[in-house]
């Protein structure tokens, strides 16, 4: 017997899934220990070892949001030093950067700092053309200068980004040898092996930002691998990256840039896959943690990706703010986020109008129903109204004080006359309305029509919220998988091994182009298929999936075009993308190739999704009816039914309003909503429109 284990870190809970050959599944849920993330890691397998031999786990697979904290300014994980040699003439690029504004009418407004102080950007003589010909040689001399520079320094994170570099790495490959052999003990980014693509700027950000990283990362994967080998379990460790694929270790510590969206990219990695289990290819993930809330979009059984985006940037109503953070272009699952968790605060604003978020109160001191904190939260809210179990959660192993709760949102009462219920139904109305705009941001605002989609809710508070927030963007029909608290944990275990390679072109779309395009395609490919054996993928689970980036002559942005035939076909589809995301296409107008792009996939084993016998639908049996309670219902108290979904069968349904508990999550079915046990175990709501 071999057992596979998915650990997903977030801000309240780490959560861990660990599936068996024959289908079997523990779960446990434990704190998040924020200032050393590896220590909730190491405590979720040490429950896991409880109950599963040590040489019986076969794979470890990790989500982590260490890149992002370390971004944000967590405590002690402060970034390092970083130098950046660059080509002369080019020290201050990566200040100036593009004339994006955060706030477009703040004449004061401040842009990030650059990761490489002025005095830290060393320069070198040498220019290249935009081919990759030489112009002026690499002057030794300068890199002479350079490399005593940052040894006197004592730096350790070096990033070096020449320009047009991404034609032609050979230089940057001279100056990255002498640091190593100068000092040995230095980390080294090259922006032709990060990001080999054109616009130096975003080129350089990417660059510097990975080797910032470096040093953080690698320490933190480190003390993870320690550990779980300390534990007894020896089995690949597995890192999810920004765009959905899992890396091995090695390959994750050597470009931590890749890792900075880890977190948020395994729930709708689960969506997807568990939408293709039941035939259903248009899904919109909700994941709603203690932290933030995320959405994100599966379009015809994929999930959507971007090419890039700014890490530690601000966001705005679930928008990222263009301008606000440090451009990285790596691929990263599209999704909008917001404040809005189960431990999101709830305050009073100086006009006396009620707010939430973003604040949050985290896995330390948490929500006040949790014992140890005072401020009111979403939880404390959803407590209050009854929704969640007023006593304890996790199958009553983690207590409840619900006096702590009426408390806290008696604080922040005084907008409704200081009526407590009337507080929190306000709370959970406002976070409700949060959550609705990252949803449309991912389907109407991504040209999509949400009434088309199906909603997939997870995370410890998304199955509580779901009703309220799919009747608000007109989705009819929601899915809450059997294991919604630790669904993203889950998804860790559906993902593949990915690997990239890309290559810059800019240049006609005609048959010459096309030409070129085919023999990167399969140079890509071959050093992906190397990669991918590198890291443990059987020659049999390799596949590659072949992508060009395309653009109107003189538009500053591109669309991917996925597989292309021909290039007839790939102006065909891009043209159809076109007016797919912006309304129309121009089609008399020149298409031009700008970037050829392989995707290695390694197919890994999946969850087994067994279907249970059909059933008609009939009424829960009286063991799964917990207690009945009064329960808030968006207007008044209503008495309610409360089941444990551990005893409901493929088959029961019920009309709302209901509660479902369950030891990782609780769903609440509102008025107008019924319920159905479908035949995989999923919870499958429908609204009667």
């Amino acid at each position: 017997m071999t057992w596979r284990v998915g650990v997903d870190i977030g801000g309240t809970f780490t959560d861990l899934v660990a599936l068996a050959d024959d289908g079997r599944l523990v779960r446990h849920k434990v704190s998040s220990t924020p200032r050393a993330p590896e220590d909730g890691l190491l405590d979720a397998l040490r429950a896991l070892l409880g109950e599963v031999p040590a040489n019986e786990i076969a794979l470890v697979a990790h989500a982590s949001t260490i890149a992002t904290n370390a971004l944000l300014g967590q405590v002690h994980l402060e970034l390092p030093r970083v130098a950046f040699i660059t080509t002369e003439g080019f020290r201050d690029v990566l200040e100036i950067g593009r004339q994006n504004r955060s706030a477009i009418y703040d004449l004061n407004v401040t842009r990030p700092k650059p990761l490489a102080r002025r005095e830290d950007r060393l320069v070198v003589r040498e220019r290249r053309t935009h081919d990759g010909g030489v112009i002026v040689e690499l002057d030794t001399a300068t890199v002479a200068r350079a490399v005593a520079t940052v040894r006197e320094r004592g730096i350790k994170a070096v990033a070096v980004g020449l320009l047009h570099a991404d034609a032609d790495g050979a230089h940057e490959r001279a100056i990255g040898d002498a640091l190593r052999e100068a000092i040995p003990d230095v980390e080294v980014s090259l922006s032709s092996e990060i990001d080999p693509q054109y616009r130096e700027y975003e080129r350089f950000s990417t660059t510097v930002l990975n080797a910032a990283l470096a040093p953080i990362v690698q320490a933190y994967l480190d003390r993870v691998a320690r550990g779980v080998r300390a534990a007894g379990v020896h089995a690949p460790i597995f890192v999810m990256r920004s765009d959905g694929g899992m890396a091995a270790l090695k390959s994750a510590s050597n470009r931590p840039a890749t890792l900075i969206e880890s977190g948020p990219a395994s729930g709708v990695i689960g969506a997807a896959y568990v939408g293709r289990a039941l035939g259903i290819e248009n899904v919109l993930s909700f994941d709603m943690g203690g932290t933030t809330a995320k959405a994100g979009t599966i379009f015809g059984g994929i999930p959507e990706i971007s090419p890039s985006f700014e890490a530690a940037g601000a966001t705005h109503s679930g928008r990222s703010v263009k301008g606000s953070g440090y451009p990285v272009r790596f691929p990263f699952v599209d999704l909008a986020e917001v404040s809005a968790g189960g431990g999101t605060i709830a305050w009073v604003d100086a006009a006396g109008a009620m707010r939430v978020g973003p604040l949050s109160a985290g896995a330390d001191p948490g929500p006040a129903c949790y014992g140890r904190g005072d401020r009111p939260t979403v939880t404390d809210a959803n407590v209050v109204l009854l929704r969640s179990n007023p006593r304890a959660l996790l199958d009553g192993a983690f207590p409840i004080d619900a006096a702590r709760s009426r408390d806290a949102i008696a604080t922040v009462a005084a907008p409704v006359g200081g009526d407590v219920n009337r507080a929190a139904a306000g709370i959970v109305a406002l976070v409700d309305a949060e959550m609705a705009k990252v949803l449309r941001i991912v389907s109407v605002e991504r040209g999509h029509d949400p009434r088309d989609f199906t909603l997939l809710a997870f995370g410890g508070g998304g199955p509580l919220h779901a009703c309220a927030v799919a009747a608000d963007i007109g989705v009819a029909r929601v899915i809450v998988p059997p294991m919604p608290g630790v669904f993203s944990a889950y998804g860790l275990l559906a993902a593949d091994v990915r690997v990239s390679g890309v290559r810059s072109i800019v240049a006609p779309a005609d048959g010459d182009t096309w030409s070129r395009v085919r023999k990167l395609f399969d140079a890509l490919a071959r050093e992906g298929d190397v990669a991918l054996g590198e890291q443990g993928v059987a020659k049999a689970d390799r596949s590659f999936v072949r992508e060009l980036d395309l653009r109107y002559v003189g538009q500053s942005t591109e669309l991917v075009v996925t597989a292309p035939r021909s290039i007839d076909d790939a102006v065909e589809a891009f043209h159809q993308r076109h007016e797919q995301r912006y309304g129309f296409a121009a089609r008399r107008d020149p298409v031009e190739v700008v970037t050829a792009r392989v995707v290695g996939i390694g197919t890994t084993p999946k969850p087994r999704m067994i279907a249970a016998a059909a059933q008609s639908r009939r009424a829960p049996e009286a063991r799964a009816l917990r207690e009945r309670r009064d329960v808030f219902d968006g207007t008044a108290f209503v008495d309610t039914p409360v089941y444990a979904r551990t005893f409901l069968r493929p088959g029961d349904g019920f009309e709302g309003p209901a509660v479902v508990e369950q030891y990782d999550a609780t769903t609440y079915v509102a008025s107008g909503w019924s319920a159905l046990v479908d035949t995989f175990g999923n919870l499958v709501l429908e609204h009667a429109r």
